[in-house]
């Protein structure tokens, strides 16, 4: 394995580069901060003149009234991001994130200026040759959101488009690693394990493509990320780097007597590795399939210590937890969970006791059923429990996935 340095200190704040506007030439790029860790010259340079053309947009979308700020987060605003090898050059491989904070309402400002970003991105991706990526927010609302991984890696590691640093002076709670909630690392394997299904339906289909092939193995490398950078999250060591947390991991002793943990160090050095330096998967159906089959049994023994530190009981197995009553998202008030719920599933869950809980809950009882128990649905007992947590009268693996993955896309 290509040995990963670690990443420089993150600067002060007085200290970090405002890029408004970004670099317009080679001499300029050069001194810039980069893009990736050890891309090539030349994509280094296509992703600023991507980035400024990004900026450009929508500095002619947005008025100038409204505009606060523009971030390119993700890997690539972090330094981090995947270079793609190829006989021809280096290319882009993770999709660009952008963060445009407009001032006032978000949700109106979705209805204002949504539809013609997301224009602007579907005309821009061709060009950019990785996916382009607009999310709405404002500099108010950022401030005021509670620390969470996402707003944690935002804040550390940006690239101003629009802006900058000043402007995140109400923002120090997000720099917190130790403030991340444990719920954090449920979340994050929730949704890898949900990659992990995803990839399950790939590798039963009757024709497997080599698009399938680059899908699989794709989403068994966020999930060998995940396995190591939760456990990081659960000992208050997660950082914004993935370089940095594979430094951290090893350094946790605590959790050397664990049987698994050597195999959860292994695939995090893995994970990490495709992070920064991703490839186009030529894998048979049966050398994924024995590497997903191994992953997913993985998988099973860091979420559930995860859930039992988090929750405070044992689970004997993915059919007890599936089946516990236990509140399984009890940071959040009963209120808001209602709102969240109808939003997601409709007038329906206001019927069942479990109103007030977050539909997220729904989506961790799925996922361990359809992941972990072989079982799940030839058992009357589980297979009503997926019933009446997905909303679904299915009874094949794709009938119940498909009813999973349009309520993790509502809930996520």
């Amino acid at each position: 394995m290509t040995a990963i340095e670690s990443p420089a200190p993150v600067a002060a704040a007085s200290e970090r580069r405002s890029l408004d506007p970004l670099p317009s030439s080679a001499a300029d790029t050069a001194s810039a901060p980069r893009f990736t860790v050890d891309g090539s010259a030349q994509l280094e340079e296509h992703l600023a003149r991507t980035c400024a053309k990004i900026g450009a947009g929508i500095r002619g979308l947005v008025p100038a009234a409204k505009l606060e700020a523009v971030l390119l987060g993700g890997g690539y605003g972090r330094g981090e991001g995947g270079v793609l090898r190829t006989p021809a050059d280096d290319r882009p491989y993770n999709d660009l994130e952008f963060y445009i904070c407009i001032r006032g309402n978000r949700h109106l400002n979705e209805l204002r200026f949504g539809h013609a970003l997301h224009v602007l991105g579907e005309i821009l991706t061709p060009q950019a040759g990785i996916e382009v990526e607009f999310k709405i927010t404002s500099l108010r609302e950022l401030a005021a959101a509670p620390v969470s991984m996402f707003s944690y890696d935002l804040v550390m590691g940006h690239r101003w488009l629009v802006g900058d640093e000043s402007l995140l002076d109400d923002c120090d709670h997000h720099r917190a690693t130790e403030d991340i909630p444990l719920a954090e690392a449920t979340r994050l394997l929730m949704n890898r394990c949900t990659g992990l299904l995803f990839a399950r339906e790939k590798l039963e289909k009757r024709e497997f493509t080599p698009a399938d092939a680059d899908f699989v193995r794709r989403n068994i490398a966020k999930a060998e990320l995940a396995l190591g950078d939760a456990l990081l999250v659960t000992y208050l060591h997660y950082h914004w780097s993935a370089r940095e947390r594979l430094r951290q991991l090893p350094l946790l002793s605590r959790l050397e007597a664990l049987p698994w943990m050597a195999q959860v160090r292994h695939r995090h050095a893995t994970g990490v590795a495709f992070k920064l330096h991703p490839e186009r998967s030529d894998a048979s159906r049966e050398t994924l399939l024995d590497r997903h089959r191994d992953l997913v049994e993985l998988s099973r023994h860091v979420f559930f210590w995860i859930e039992e530190h988090r929750l405070g009981t044992g689970f004997a197995s993915p059919a007890d937890y599936a089946l516990s009553t236990q509140n399984k998202c009890p940071e959040q008030s009963a209120t808001r969970n209602v709102l969240i719920g109808t939003r997601a599933l409709g007038l329906r869950p206001l019927l069942e006791a479990r109103a007030g809980r977050h539909p997220r809950e729904r989506i961790l009882n799925a996922m361990a059923l359809l992941l972990w128990d072989p079982a799940a649905l030839s058992t009357p007992r589980l297979r009503a429990r997926l019933h009446r947590d997905l909303q679904t009268r299915g009874t094949t693996f794709p009938e119940i996935l498909a009813a999973y993955r349009n309520l993790w896309s509502r809930v996520n």
